[in-house]
């Protein structure tokens, strides 16, 4: 068995084809939908994610701020700075880059975003209403994972869900989607005790570990749902995920790659987020 892949590339441009549309009809009503972004210090990974993001807006014709902060502010100012964007009605999604410089409070710093402005989905709001099911932002990877597995039509309810890593970005909210898709779900730490029972015990299996190559292909049921949410550089410096693609393909059913799978999909569901959160402010949400 060779798996199937998941073309995330693909499927990202398909959603944000169908986000487009919404943002179109904004603008036709005199909304543009505006995304600022902010970025404190020099972090060359971040200020790449950022990047993308701007483009993502372009592309969608949106409006985007990028704000970059030196790695030597004061909270004070950065607190000044969201609630300058909390304020400004050309900015309807803000999200700050983490991680902070160590001086800075990240759980305070997102609880000084806006609620409804909150793209990224991590003030304690937006995560509160997640667990009951009604929350208008859900975090960008497990959206992303779930919109994945939706355009492949891969089915969820009564599935057997295992996710490996318990963050607050992807883990624990990715179990929340999943149980609110009538999932059966296991969360595995890193103390869990045999791990790899508890993986080949999956019919979908999400890697969310920041360990590279970590889920090897004995660890797999066979026919089993791969999903590789890890972003690792190797000893070679090439990108790799969570997931040993070369031995997992050869047993699971379908399967994420690293770039190109679940990557797209977090950038695509923060401008869904920020559609999203546009026509609320504005009043003409669906």
């Amino acid at each position: 068995m060779t798996a199937q892949i998941i073309d995330g590339k693909t499927i990202a441009q398909q959603v944000r084809a169908e986000w487009k549309v919404r943002a179109d009809a904004l603008k036709a009503r005199g909304v543009t939908p505006g995304l600022a972004a902010v970025i404190v210090g020099n972090d060359p990974a971040s200020k790449v994610y950022v990047a993308n993001k701007v483009k993502a807006c372009a592309e969608l014709g949106m409006y985007s701020k990028h704000i970059e902060l030196g790695s030597d502010i004061s909270e004070a100012e950065l607190l000044a700075e969201i609630a300058a964007l909390n304020s400004d009605p050309k900015i309807h999604g803000i999200l700050v880059q983490l991680p902070l410089p160590k001086h800075l409070d990240a759980h305070k710093v997102i609880e000084a975003i806006n609620p409804d402005k909150d793209v990224d989905g991590f003030h304690e709001k937006n995560v509160g209403a997640l667990v009951t099911g009604e929350t208008p932002f859900p975090s960008c990877t497990p959206y992303g994972v779930m919109v994945l597995l939706e355009k492949t039509g891969i089915a969820i309810e009564g599935k057997h869900a295992v996710i490996v890593g318990r963050s607050n970005i992807v883990g624990k909210p990715m179990a929340l989607l999943l149980l609110h898709k009538n999932a059966t779900v296991t969360i595995c730490t890193s103390k869990t005790v045999d791990l790899a029972k508890h993986t080949r015990d999956a019919d979908i299996l999400v890697a969310a570990v920041g360990k590279a190559n970590f889920i090897t292909g004995k660890m797999v049921k066979p026919g089993a749902v791969v999903i590789d949410v890890g972003i690792n550089r190797n000893a070679e410096g090439k990108l790799v995920g969570d997931v040993d693609f070369a031995s997992v393909k050869e047993v699971a059913g379908y399967i994420t790659p690293v770039p190109g799978g679940v990557g797209p999909m977090t950038i695509t569901m923060l401008m869904a987020n920020t559609v999203r959160a546009a026509e609320r402010l504005s009043g003409f949400s669906k």
